[in-house]
């Protein structure tokens, strides 16, 4: 028993208790001893969940005129064939869920406990339903479920509903896998709610930052809390992309069967589904967005507002000098009491460090520097460098001559995936590569018959040889090649003409 961290055990107990306490009114009508006209008791607290997952239910059709005629009607044609009822029993029965779920007062439900953590009777509030509007002509009231009502059905499947979009993301994914598409578009209202659900708490959790943070301690808190949501948040918006590119190929793949033809009524589910779940990402993006602001404006100003609220309270005279003139302290804690006080103290003194800090060279030249390929020139005929670059130059084009004759070298991408293949090496992190085709593109077309003299003396004379009668041309393509992190470049096309054979 030494052991055991009691502290850790009953650390929470509040929110476990909270849990445990909404499903406090249905075991109040579980105790109510109701009866049909054949004297079979009415189960009472399961008409009491139904009734729950009926104010859901119109929740995700977004029907938010839902009032105790519509309950009566639900529960009449539930159990017409179980119980013996008439339609003044069913009115009645509506009657005491919607005011076992919502007090007729108007206030909130209280459980009381005992708090273990705390060690005091404390009490907890919680709200199943709510008022949403009130038709003043017809007076009827109407009801929708509050967020601890949510929470409540959320429960009953057994997980928690701070990740409920998450699982009905993966839901939905699965559905969309198996063709259950009438079942995706009901998963993706449920998505709808949740962000519903997720955007009321942000509100409050603004309103009880901007009230709430009295203390550094307070401030770190309500921080980590943000960072987690944050976090969460990015992921579901991750895994929103990833659903959103999942159903558009699923609705390419049904149009190439022709299945809008053949199916119109599927089809236009699946339609359906692309625009509920694009509305779905715009409402949780704007979410991600409303966090980010969250930490980066109203956690900060409650932040700086705690700090000028200490500014205002703090008196120097009363707090620094009276203390220091009516409390006899040693002269040696005199400066560390007056330190926070007194003006940093400076040196103007230079480091030895900044000898190796980077430098600015500059320097005047008369003649404007040319920026380009470094070509080789007469005297630099015998540098090791210029037969070592005209070699790769040279494999280079033997294997592209390869590469295009099998089919595979009508882009700079397929000749690169044609390297790999035939060989293994670091030619994708190697300058020359990339060179070599720069120069290419820049004097495209290339045949022998131009200039053949003058490429016999540069660095690309042995691999343009290897070209014979044919032309080689390189044109800009669509979009960036990068095999490494270091070196990337513009798609090329590459082709090669034959030679007329009349003018030969």
């Amino acid at each position: 028993m030494d052991e055991l961290d009691f502290r850790e055990i009953t650390n929470g107990y509040k929110e476990r208790v909270r849990r445990l306490a909404l499903f406090d009114p249905l075991y109040d009508l579980d105790r109510k001893r109701e009866q049909d006209q054949l004297g079979n008791p009415i189960d009472m607290k399961g008409l009491g969940l139904l009734a729950l997952l009926f104010f859901f239910e119109q929740k995700l059709m977004r029907d938010y005129k839902t009032d105790r005629k519509q309950l009566t009607l639900f529960l009449q044609r539930l159990t017409k064939n179980h119980y013996q009822l008439e339609e003044t029993d069913y009115e009645k029965i509506a009657r005491t869920i919607i005011q076992t779920f919502r007090p007729s007062t108007g206030k909130k439900s209280s459980y009381s406990f005992f708090n273990w953590e705390s060690g005091v009777e404390e009490s907890i509030e919680y709200s199943i339903l709510k008022a949403n509007n009130f038709d003043s002509k017809t007076n009827t009231q109407y009801y929708t479920l509050d967020d601890d009502g949510l929470e409540l059905i959320f429960a009953t499947k057994e997980f928690y509903s701070e990740f409920q979009l998450s699982i009905n993301q993966l839901m939905l994914r699965k559905q969309l896998d198996k063709g259950e598409f009438n079942g995706a578009l009901r998963q993706i209202n449920e998505m709808r709610i949740d962000v519903e659900s997720l955007e009321e708490r942000m509100t409050k959790l603004k309103h009880e930052i901007q009230r709430s943070i009295v203390s550094e301690e307070t401030f770190e808190r309500y921080k980590q809390l943000l960072d987690d949501i944050y976090g969460r948040l990015q992921r579901e918006d991750e895994e929103f992309k990833e659903l959103r590119q999942f159903v558009k190929e699923t609705r390419e793949r049904l149009y190439s069967k022709d299945l809008h033809k053949k199916e119109s009524k599927t089809y236009n589910v699946i339609l359906r589904i692309t625009r509920e779940l694009e509305s779905v990402h715009y409402e949780h993006s704007h979410l991600l967005e409303k966090t980010f602001a969250l930490k980066n404006t109203t956690l900060v100003t409650a932040q700086e507002s705690l700090y000028y609220t200490g500014i205002q309270a703090f008196n120097f005279d009363q707090d620094i000098v009276s203390h220091v003139v009516s409390t006899p302290l040693p002269y040696d804690s005199m400066p560390g009491i007056l330190a926070p006080f007194l003006k940093v103290e400076e040196n103007p003194i230079w480091s030895p460090l900044t000898l190796l800090a980077e430098q600015n060279i500059t320097e005047e030249r008369e003649q404007r520097v040319e920026q380009g390929f470094i070509e080789a020139k007469d005297h630099e005929k015998d540098d090791p460098y210029r037969d070592w670059i005209m070699t790769k130059y040279k494999q280079l084009m033997e294997q592209f001559l390869h590469a295009y004759d099998s089919g595979k070298g009508s882009t700079l991408s397929q000749f690169m995936t044609y390297l790999d293949e035939v060989e293994a090496s670091d030619r994708f992190e190697q300058r020359y590569f990339y060179d070599f085709w720069l120069i290419l593109h820049q004097r495209s077309p290339i045949h022998r018959d131009v200039s053949e003299e003058q490429d016999n003396q540069t660095l690309l004379g042995e691999a343009l040889s290897l070209l014979g009668k044919r032309t080689l041309i390189v044109e800009e393509g669509n979009g960036i090649v990068q095999r490494t992190e270091r070196f990337s470049i513009q798609e090329l096309s590459i082709s090669l003409e034959e030679p007329d054979d009349e003018l030969f």
